[in-house]
């Protein structure tokens, strides 16, 4: 057994392949005076502009802050947008060796347009079907160079439907961590939810839990968590499962063991990007081998901090283990 600051050390050092979707997250600032003589819409005077990474190089950030080396796999436009992308990996340190260009695909942008604390509108620019054979193939390839070159520790499979995760991919690249003994952890979205057959640590929220598996499951209802988890592994076949809860904390199953943690008492100022750090401090705590209560409570702990902050941001490890030395046996 591991304890909290333990692991947080730990966690310096590991080398994590992120593969996934990628995205430019841009913002908009403005103010609404009128509105439009066009249409009735209002007008948003534009006063400032900023972008961040989102998707999959959210959690490559998380695990950057960590302490931990990132390295992202992902497949993007060979156009203007993956120019802005690469620009921003560079601001924040994480490597762009691993961004694979096509003229086949589009750069993912989510543009939101903010006047005051008003979000007005959204706008995507995005493609989301799947990626050619040569795409694919290319993705692959960069992989196994990824794989030689950086020995990764863990190997994240961050999911949001935009393409890059096919049945396809998702195949050779748990093949390949296997081949390697590397572990994989995966945050799953909806389209290939079974795909991920015998991956070490399968991470679905409640949502996705009931949109895979086609069940109505009560929210706080651990009863039919467990018998959902159990119906979801037999299929699966994958050693943990992390069920998200929101309010209700998480729930962990490996085996015989399981555990059902409570939600930390929190000032919720925004939920964005919580689950991006549940993935990152789980696959963290998976490399280095850490036990399942141990791990579920970290993950458990890190996702509800960054809820107290507004806007995505990844967690900081002072923080977190600061919470986790003040909440001592109540973790």
């Amino acid at each position: 057994m591991r304890t909290p600051e333990q692991l947080i050390q730990g966690m310096n050092g590991l080398t994590a392949l992120v593969v996934g979707d990628v995205m430019v997250d841009a913002y908009l600032w403005g103010r609404v005076d009128r509105i439009s003589p066009e249409a009735p819409v209002p007008v948003v005077r534009v006063t400032d502009r900023s972008a961040r990474l989102g998707g999959a190089a959210n959690v490559a950030l998380n695990v950057h802050a960590l302490g931990a080396t990132p390295i992202v796999l992902s497949s993007v436009g060979a156009d203007d947008e993956s120019a802005r992308l690469q620009h921003l990996f560079k601001q924040a340190g994480l490597a762009t060796n691993g961004l694979v260009s096509s003229p086949l695909r589009h750069t993912t942008v989510k543009t939101r347009i903010i006047s005051g604390h008003q979000h007005i509108v959204r706008v995507d620019d995005e493609m989301d079907s799947d990626l050619s054979a040569t795409d694919a193939d290319a993705l692959i390839a960069r992989a196994e160079a990824l794989f030689a070159s950086h020995k990764p520790d863990v190997v994240i499979l961050e999911d949001y439907d935009k393409g890059v995760l096919t049945e396809r991919t998702i195949s050779a690249l748990i093949a390949l961590a296997k081949r390697n003994d590397v572990p994989v952890a995966v945050d799953p979205k909806k389209r290939n939810f079974f795909a991920y057959k015998g991956v070490e640590l399968f991470k679905p929220n409640l949502k996705e839990l009931r949109e895979g598996l086609k069940l109505e499951i009560r929210s706080g209802d651990i009863d039919q968590v467990k018998a959902s988890v159990i119906q979801l592994e037999k299929v699966l076949g994958n050693g943990i499962s992390l069920i998200t809860l929101s309010e209700h904390g998480v729930y962990a199953h490996k085996g015989t063991e399981e555990h059902a943690l409570d939600a930390h008492t929190r000032e919720i100022a925004d939920v964005s990007g919580a689950g991006d750090t549940v993935i990152a401090v789980a696959a963290l705590c998976l490399a280095q081998r850490s036990g399942l209560r141990e791990l579920a409570a970290l993950s458990n702990l890190a996702g509800g901090l960054v809820c107290e902050h507004v806007g995505v941001m990844p967690i900081a490890p002072d923080e977190l283990l600061a919470e986790a030395k003040r909440l001592g046996s109540a973790l």
